[in-house]
């Protein structure tokens, strides 16, 4: 029935002439409508006059409009926290959350850019070509070689191979590639004053050591000793077995003293291989002091890189496969790993900056290294 046939005037004339003892029946069948809507009218518009009506009208349909305000509202609410998680800034992302409302929600292209408060010109220009491209398929692949490398480093990397881009453009595809760790430390708080001693002047000087702990895949254990070289950062020798006594550190550093690598100094803690006889008669009998501070940062520091690259990213089998890996991982380490204490050179690289023309520039980037502990 058209909303149009029947005005309030018309309705209330109905009514009246019902009232006045006209027969519903007649009335029906002369304005060509059944009772059912006869009685609807009088129920609802039963002893009001036309004014009365109309203003019953005009609030039934402000009711409706506020009502629709509302749903599409609440629609809007529930478009906004389904594609906005956060500010969306780049055209790029508005444009893929417009495309989303439309295609999901069913809205129109006009009120889909009012929500997401884009321009329709920019919603229907298609977008620029990735000028990062390269980058983000290379930095992904690297990320994927180091997986425990963040930006800094990659980018050390991909300057390496001759990519040169600047920092910040290099963490922000970093970012939107979804590559960032994201581990956060608790940070120990230091309960006195650190006196921070004199750090080491050439190779060979300082040394630290330290044992590791770790399992195999049948629950078989194995132990680690790590040695490095304070002033490179230079690791001569990871030695594994399923035990390592005193005797055996002694036996190591004597296999490293015939190879030209015997140092002044070993810091150490105070383990009982590091307190036995056979280590503390060497060390006498070779000229070696022993040294047990009560902090060992270096080492400590080392063993954290060499867990998290090396032990937690591999499932070892046997005592041989954890030599051949753990082997590997060292000469990477000391010649292609970047190492921010040594201005993002490998130790390798250090040594040999040490030697060749850039003395005064490995020096000013040790300097650095020792301040920034």
């Amino acid at each position: 029935m058209r909303k149009s046939r029947f005005t309030e005037e018309k309705v209330i004339g109905i009514l009246k002439q019902a009232e006045a003892g006209m027969a519903v029946a007649s009335l029906c069948r002369q304005h060509g409508m059944s009772d059912a809507t006869f009685y609807k009218w009088r129920s609802k518009y039963g002893g009001l006059d036309v004014s009365e009506a109309r203003r019953l009208r005009g609030l039934e349909e402000e009711n409706q409009r506020l009502k629709r305000l509302v749903a599409e509202q609440a629609l809007d609410i529930q478009v906004l926290k389904e594609v906005l998680g956060k500010k969306r800034v780049e055209p790029a992302e508005r444009r893929l959350a417009v495309r989303y409302t439309i295609d999901v929600h069913g809205y129109s292209e006009r009120r889909a850019c009012q929500l997401m408060e884009m321009n329709r010109r920019t919603f229907r220009r298609p977008p620029d070509p990735d000028r990062d491209a390269e980058l983000r398929i290379r930095l992904r692949g690297l990320a994927e070689e180091r997986r425990r490398f963040g930006s800094p480093r990659l980018q050390i990397l991909l300057r390496r191979e001759g990519i040169v881009v600047n920092h910040k453009r290099v963490e922000r595809v970093y970012r939107e590639e979804g590559l960032s760790l994201r581990l956060k430390h608790r940070r120990k708080r230091v309960s006195h004053l650190r006196v921070v001693p004199p750090g080491p002047t050439g190779p060979n000087q300082h040394w630290a050591m330290d044992f590791m702990s770790d399992c195999l895949m049948n629950g078989r254990r194995l132990r680690m000793l790590t040695v490095v070289d304070l002033y490179d950062r230079r690791c001569p020798v990871i030695e594994v077995d399923h035990s390592l006594t005193g005797e055996r550190v002694a036996r190591v550093l004597e296999r490293l003293r015939v190879l030209r690598h015997c140092p002044a100094v070993i810091r150490t803690d105070n383990g009982p291989e590091f307190t036995s006889k056979a280590l503390d008669l060497w060390a006498h009998g070779r000229g070696v002091r022993l040294e047990k501070p009560k902090e060992n940062g270096h080492i400590e520091s080392f063993n954290g890189r060499f867990r998290a690259e090396c032990l937690n990213a591999q499932a070892i089998i046997s005592r041989a496969e954890a030599n051949r890996i753990i082997k590997t991982w060292r000469q990477d380490y000391s010649t292609v790993r970047p190492h921010s204490s040594l201005a993002g050179m490998s130790p390798e690289e250090y040594r040999w900056a040490v030697k060749g023309e850039n003395t005064e520039v490995a020096a000013m980037s040790l300097s650095l290294g020792h301040l920034a502990r």
